[in-house]
């Protein structure tokens, strides 16, 4: 089966939106760097590599939320980008789920698409010193 890649850093949330749809983990999964590092749920340790993402997603992907996701900001440097964005996950039957601010570094992947490689989904965490 060919999954869909993100050519462009701001079609990331668009093509797990696809994913989550379908309740494809896999799917999920394959759209984060394998050494990613994702900030969820706020206040925990961060989730790395793909077991991290894994971990974030198994039960986002049960429940087949709809993803809706606006990006507000992206730049891009040769193979890594920034992207900043609002998103929301609602029920099938429109039912709020989650919502947040994003900002995450996204990096090319070994297939050529786009994948997150820093995902704080709440934002940046807080600076602990």
């Amino acid at each position: 089966m060919t999954r869909p890649i993100a050519n462009h850093p701001h079609e990331i949330a668009e093509t797990i939106a696809i994913f989550l749809k379908e309740g494809d983990l896999e799917g999920i999964i394959s759209m984060f760097h394998p050494e990613c590092k994702i900030y969820f749920p706020p206040g925990e340790a961060p989730k790395v590599g793909h077991s991290g993402a894994h971990e974030v997603f198994k039960d986002f992907a049960v429940m087949k939320p709809i993803l809706i996701s606006t990006v507000t900001g992206e730049a891009v440097n040769g193979d890594t980008g920034l992207l900043q964005a609002e998103w929301r996950f609602e029920a099938a039957d429109g039912t709020l789920i989650a919502e947040g601010s994003s900002t995450e570094v996204v990096k090319r992947l070994e297939n050529g698409g786009w994948g997150y490689f820093i995902d704080c989904p709440m934002g940046p965490p807080e600076l602990i010193v």
